[in-house]
């Protein structure tokens, strides 16, 4: 009978298993990689733009009706969907699908596909999305994924608009399983000791052409399948809205938050010292909103963060819960720059008021740079400074480009930069949330970056190579 595998033994299933580009990893979209559906997404964008017109929207809905009672596939609404478009730019619907997937997409995009996509890119295997979704909604995701192979649903497009119709099969049920199997024949690829993941049940044809099977939150037809076949079965976490218990958590983490803050406050009055206060609200607040919220957090590397003081520490940024990471980890002595919108903040702006946290206007360089020249003296005194350089919320773990500002003020102060790399976070709280689940938030602090002796010149060169220890840190997780 098959079983709830654990996802670690997955991992280990696959770092034990075959290697190399013969062994294929197949992975389903909607439901699989993502918690809900993609095309939700580029319907309700419809609607509210007023892009979908009423009968088309009747014959969408009697047709969705008709899939869930009689059992048939989507054949009707994907011709529908394309009927839809007609005369669309193609470039206009990529575009559009990669701004729903940063919008909307990328926070359901479940952490444990991610680890199973990445251990099988650890081990060469040739990775590839088989989905009846278009192109427009699945590429996004494959891109950030770093998926080269996406199988899908193709829209006839002529002279860059789309013509109405489906290009070729609808990638559902036998269709996907066909086409799986004919990338395989193309690349070369051992079915037999390939990988299949999917959670329709749809997909049992799909999941029969590999040698191994492994449903991940499995609708209940496949999961008796998957009793009667022996296919082991995993369950993500839920990524769908939070429930009470988070909701209470978050909102008590606030309150401690709070608390600490006036706690803060009053010793820092009777010592008549803002600088008391701020160490004792920086030390106290984040560890009281932690243990309220259910997060742990996991450091290596801890060393470095008091190792050479004052310095210029640098964090990735996919998440308001960095605020509270990154106080918990420095403590005391340290203030920061953030962007203008923080300010009304509530998680932030109470601690950051107290703290003289620098706002500054990302749309008004010269206000950026005039508001940033009196960090630079107070680094001189003794203040670290912590910055996200990224400059906004990632809409997924990998770090977007990195503005110079934080390197220019360590150069003029001559203090090093200190990179934290923090992983989860976004699991933990993503960017467009205002709810913290409980978990373990992952930080890696690598050793300081020197600059004593770089001046302008070198602040390219210095952003870059700090940026690019990010990318290899999260690529390739310290033990």
């Amino acid at each position: 009978m098959a079983g709830h595998q654990d996802l670690t033994a997955l991992l280990a299933e696959i770092g034990a298993g075959p290697e190399g580009p013969e062994i294929g990893a197949f992975f389903d979209f909607d439901g699989t990689l993502i918690a809900g559906y993609s095309a939700e997404a580029f319907v309700l964008d419809a609607i509210r733009r007023r892009k979908v017109d009423p009968q088309t929207m009747v014959r969408s809905l009697l047709a969705g009706l008709d899939m869930h009672l009689r059992g048939s596939d989507v054949t009707a609404l994907m011709e529908i969907a394309a009927e839809a478009g007609k005369g669309r730019r193609e470039e206009a619907l990529i575009e559009l699908g990669q701004r729903l997937f940063r919008e909307r997409l990328a926070g359901t995009v479940y952490p444990e596909a991610r680890a199973l996509v990445k251990a099988h890119q650890r081990r060469g295997h040739t990775v590839a999305l088989a989905s009846s979704a278009t192109r427009f909604q699945a590429a996004p995701l494959a891109s950030d994924l770093g998926i080269e192979h996406v199988l899908c649903t193709k829209i006839e497009v002529v002279d860059g608009r789309l013509t109405g119709r489906v290009d070729g099969p609808v990638l559902w049920g036998q269709n996907k399983a066909d086409a799986v199997a004919a990338f395989a024949a193309e690349a070369g690829l051992k079915l037999a000791d390939s990988y299949g993941y999917a959670n329709g049940d749809e997909d049992v044809e799909f999941l029969e052409t590999v040698g191994r099977a492994r449903p991940l939150n499995p609708g209940s037809g496949l999961a008796k399948v998957a009793t009667e076949r022996g296919w082991p079965v995993h369950r993500f976490e839920p990524r769908g809205r939070p429930g009470i218990v988070p909701v209470v958590r978050t909102a008590a983490a606030l309150g401690g938050i709070a608390t600490s803050l006036a706690v803060g406050v009053g010793i820092g009055l009777l010592n008549r010292s803002r600088r008391t206060a701020v160490n004792v609200v920086a030390t106290v607040a984040p560890e009281v909103a932690l243990g309220l919220a259910g997060v742990d957090l996991r450091v290596t590397g801890e060393e470095h963060l008091w190792s050479d003081r004052p310095a210029v520490f640098v964090f990735n940024h996919q998440s308001s819960f960095d605020v509270i990471v990154i106080s918990r980890l420095l403590q005391r002595d340290f203030t920061a720059v953030a962007k203008a919108e923080l300010a009304h903040d509530p998680r932030f702006a109470p601690l950051a008021a107290l703290a003289g946290v620098v706002y500054v206007d990302r749309g008004d360089r010269s206000q950026s740079r005039a508001a940033l020249a009196p960090v630079v003296e107070k680094i001189r005194s003794g203040i670290s400074l912590a910055i996200a350089p990224e400059g906004t919320r990632s809409a997924t773990p990998t770090p977007g480009p990195f503005k110079k500002g934080a390197f220019h003020i360590a150069v003029q102060a001559e203090v090093p930069v200190v990179p934290v790399v923090i992983r989860n976070a976004g699991d933990v709280m993503w960017r467009a949330s205002l709810v913290a689940r409980p978990g373990t938030v992952d930080v890696a602090v690598l050793a300081p970056v020197p600059t004593v002796g770089l001046g302008p010149d070198d602040v390219d060169d210095l952003c870059e190579r700090v940026r690019q220890q990010f990318v290899d840190t999260l690529a390739d997780w310290p033990s």
